[in-house]
């Protein structure tokens, strides 16, 4: 009886506080009813609602701790590689040299990525520098053209850039990475493309939080010979005795197919490497948002359902007074 006294009394002060009436909300059968809605002019929420919403947020902790777990022992796998990938293209960098401000016409920007997300930017970064290369090279009597390794790198720079792309390869970390492997792709590539120079982007590994975007370049036989010529560090190619019925020309083709195939080994392992240490990050970052969201969201829950407790003792308590009275 004292209930119902008071829901009287909550229709006939309810049409002056809300801004909608009571009776819209009935007309609705998907309304919240008078109950759920809770106190006028207080944001409610149900306890239900709230636990459901830790249970989500608990399972996608597990799962970015999982991811972070995996993460780490393919990190640790990787690392070794592409430390021991470090001294097959130094080599080449100490006789060729790397020079990417070399002026060519035909310029292949050989962009590095991963096939998968969630981790951090390194994707991002890549694609910048790729853009950045292109338009850089780019002239009334210059062509630049992008070969794009990875799914990521490929939904960028399709959708801008579509008509300059020669050539897509994706899955690469399908199969654990090998210099056969590798090998075989940059062939492809060589066989596919017409190039003065390759400018490699990858992202060089430092340390689990910290990677450089890197770019590397092999030039063609020819501009190392006019490289060569022209005097430099390439001029000490001279300096060396060549053994063999092979001309200067034939060494340097199969120099500079050798050096890009190097040089591409190591950066798919080091932008791997890097792959890895950056999701590791993201997931550990992302287990740290789900705990600081939990306890949040039990705050949030604690409070609602005390709040709760409390209306009801106080509709017992009225009611009993009521009586009483």
């Amino acid at each position: 009886m004292a209930l119902a006294a008071l829901r009287r009394e909550g229709r006939r002060f309810a049409p002056m506080i809300s801004p909608h009436p009571i009776t819209a909300l009935r007309s609705s059968p998907l309304a919240p009813s008078l109950e759920d809605e809770g106190p006028i002019g207080v944001r409610y929420i149900s306890t239900q609602v709230v636990r459901n919403r830790m249970k989500s947020v608990k399972n996608i902790q597990k799962i970015t701790k999982a991811m972070k777990m995996v993460a780490a022992s393919k990190l640790r796998a990787i690392q070794t590689k592409a430390e021991n990938s470090r001294g097959l293209w130094q080599p080449f960098t100490a006789l060729l040299g790397d020079l990417p401000s070399a002026d060519v016409k035909k310029n292949v920007v050989v962009t590095i990525s991963s096939d998968k997300g969630l981790c951090g930017g390194i994707n991002s970064t890549s694609v910048k520098i790729s853009k950045g290369l292109h338009k850089l090279n780019s002239g009334p009597e210059k062509e630049t053209k992008y070969v794009i390794l990875g799914e990521k790198a490929k939904a960028q720079l399709i959708r801008d850039s579509k008509k300059d792309i020669e050539l897509i390869i994706t899955e690469l970390q399908k199969n654990p990475l090998n210099y056969t492997q590798v090998s075989v792709l940059a062939d492809e590539i060589l066989k596919n493309v017409e190039y003065d120079a390759l400018r490699i982007v990858f992202n060089k590994f430092h340390s689990v939080v910290s990677f450089v975007p890197t770019v590397s370049t092999v030039l063609s036989p020819e501009i190392v010979e006019r490289e060569a010529e022209s005097g430099g560090k390439l001029g000490d190619l001279d300096s060396y005795e060549v053994e063999g019925g092979e001309t200067k020309g034939e060494i340097l083709q199969n120099l500079a197919e050798f050096q890009f195939s190097c040089v591409m080994f190591n950066a798919v392992l080091e932008n791997a490497c890097s792959e890895q240490g950056a999701r590791m990050s993201a997931m550990d970052s992302s287990s740290r948002n789900a705990g600081d969201m939990l306890d949040r969201l039990t705050l949030t829950y604690n409070r609602t359902r005390q709040a709760s407790i409390t209306t009801e003792l106080i509709e017992i308590i009225s009611g009993a007074s009521a009586l009483e009275g």
